[in-house]
């Protein structure tokens, strides 16, 4: 069985992150894998333990600097690493969704892995749009934020919750999931995991892109947490605030 498993760096939650014209400070910033990847390889992972005979190919579609995320994936279990090299800058989720689309493509060629896994969504800017459309341009069936998966030889038991309970599908490969936290608990880098990953050579797809975005990010600002605080006699002062302020009246 082939895995195909879609990885992306996102900045730190605990990297101090400035602003310089309206653009992101990355200077002091540390990026790192994107947590709910991290669920999507560690379910590869456990496939390929439980079944063997599974090959796992991580996929990232980033810079140079992306290869000592894709070296972790390895170090965790992924048998191969290939960064997605692209033509023109990537901007938007749906050029993320169609370089890796084409990568994959490219190299699986002429078949499809059996099964892709992504996170449910990067934690950078959780637009949680990639994995729907990646399947959709591969041609493949979907579910995402799943949140339990019993697989068997011939299929697979995804559990996901939704509003109200809990609903059970049956998927049967190709397929591709997007995972939810809570899916699985990652599992840690071990030093010969690590000292293994270094021995491998992460490889590179270049895939063409002449498709503009359809979302334009011009500036960032940071937001301003400062709030007013005012006490009014009753309710009729209240109303009388908000309506002049919105301009509710």
């Amino acid at each position: 069985m082939n895995i195909a498993v879609c990885v992306c760096q996102v900045p730190d939650t605990a990297s101090l992150i400035g602003y310089v014209d309206g653009a992101i400070d990355y200077s002091r910033v540390n990026e790192v894998m994107n947590p709910y990847d991290e669920y999507a390889l560690e379910e590869a992972v456990r496939l390929k333990e439980r079944f063997g005979g599974c090959v796992i190919t991580v996929f990232s579609a980033a810079s140079d600097a992306a290869k000592e995320v894709l070296r972790k994936a390895l170090a965790l279990g992924a048998d191969r690493a290939v960064r997605v090299s692209c033509s023109a800058e990537v901007s938007d989720p749906f050029q993320t969704a169609l370089v890796l689309s084409r990568a994959i493509t490219d190299f699986y060629s002429p078949a499809l892995p059996d099964l892709v896994f992504c996170g449910k969504q990067a934690t950078d800017f959780q637009s949680a749009q990639v994995p729907s459309m990646l399947a959709e341009m591969l041609g493949m069936a979907s579910v995402s934020g799943i949140t339990s998966m019993n697989p068997s030889l011939d299929s697979l038991r995804i559990n996901r919750e939704i509003e109200g309970g809990i609903e059970y599908i049956d998927v049967t490969c190709p397929a591709l999931l997007s995972t939810e936290k809570g899916l699985n608990q990652p599992r840690k880098t071990s030093i010969r995991g690590v000292m293994e990953a270094r021995k491998k050579t992460v490889g590179t797809v270049q895939v063409s892109l002449h498709e503009a975005p359809y979302v334009v990010m011009n500036a960032l600002e940071p937001l301003e947490r400062k709030k007013t605080c005012s006490f009014v006699p009753d309710e009729d002062d209240l109303i009388r605030i908000l309506s002049q302020k919105h301009n509710l009246l």
